[in-house]
């Protein structure tokens, strides 16, 4: 069983690193040879992980053009083998990989589009989150509001472009006629999924700011009076009630007040 175990280990290495595979690997074929039979593997191995990878980006398939793409996810291949069977985990570096790839540097808001294409590729897989139970909220003392520290089930994406409008305009059914200007501003893109559909919408700086300390655990009260001295238009019931409306709060405990 060792053996066993290490020859196929040599021969994963073989697919994916170009490694010399075992001698005790049987190389007579009949109708082709060893790095032929090899070659196949290789370029199946190859093949899965590319589709993997534009079914996660489509969007920035869209934009570089599905030659690029399959330039460039070859070259993410070779850098970043996968490390699960499951390949909807597979393709989480590639922002990263698109920041720093020379040859994407002329589209400089790529990297942000690959990090909203992950956003939204973990938002469609994720296990369904509890629903916000409205009732057991009704009945927490208003005196207690502060000590709420809010669950939620949603991601926000940064970006000095405006990348949701990139993303809406690639979505099926969007028209063709659009023009998206990339010096308009910065923009916050939050993540959610509602009914089964993942939706990108646009936040607010405020309150993409505010969201950002709920999710790392600043109780309501805290994260509030932050954002309303720093921006003095926030507007507490209008981010609760949008955040609601994108079924992007799964539910809520109380912290000690500081």
């Amino acid at each position: 069983m060792p053996d066993l175990n290490d020859d196929l280990s040599g021969l994963a290495r073989a697919i994916v690193r170009g490694e010399e595979t075992s001698s005790r690997i049987d190389s007579a074929y009949t109708h082709y040879s060893a790095a032929i039979a090899l070659d196949i593997y290789r370029n199946n191995y190859r093949g899965n992980l590319h589709d993997a990878l534009a079914g996660a980006y489509p969007v920035m398939e869209q934009l570089v053009g599905r030659d690029f793409f399959r330039h460039m996810t070859r070259q993410f291949i070779g850098r970043h083998p996968p490390h699960s069977g499951n390949l909807h985990h597979y393709g989480a570096q590639m922002a990263e990989f698109v920041a720093a790839f020379e040859a994407a540097q002329t589209l400089p808001y790529l990297a942000d589009v690959a990090a909203l294409e992950w956003a939204c590729h973990c938002a469609y897989f994720a296990d369904d989150a509890a629903a916000l139970n409205l009732g057991q909220l009704a009945q927490i003392a208003p005196e207690h509001y502060p000590e709420l520290i809010l669950h939620t089930a949603c991601n926000v994406v940064c970006s000095s472009y405006p990348l949701a409008a990139i993303w809406h305009a690639h979505q099926p059914g969007a028209s063709c006629d659009f023009h998206i200007d990339l010096d308009r501003g910065a923009c916050n893109a939050l993540v959610s999924r509602k009914d089964d559909v993942v939706v990108v919408s646009e936040l607010a700086q405020a309150d993409a700011a505010w969201l950002k300390m709920i999710q790392s655990g600043t109780p309501l009260g805290a994260a509030t009076a932050a954002m309303q001295e720093r921006y003095a238009d926030f507007n507490l019931q209008a981010a609760l009630l949008n955040l609601v409306a994108h079924d992007a709060v799964s539910g809520f405990s109380l912290g000690a007040t500081p």
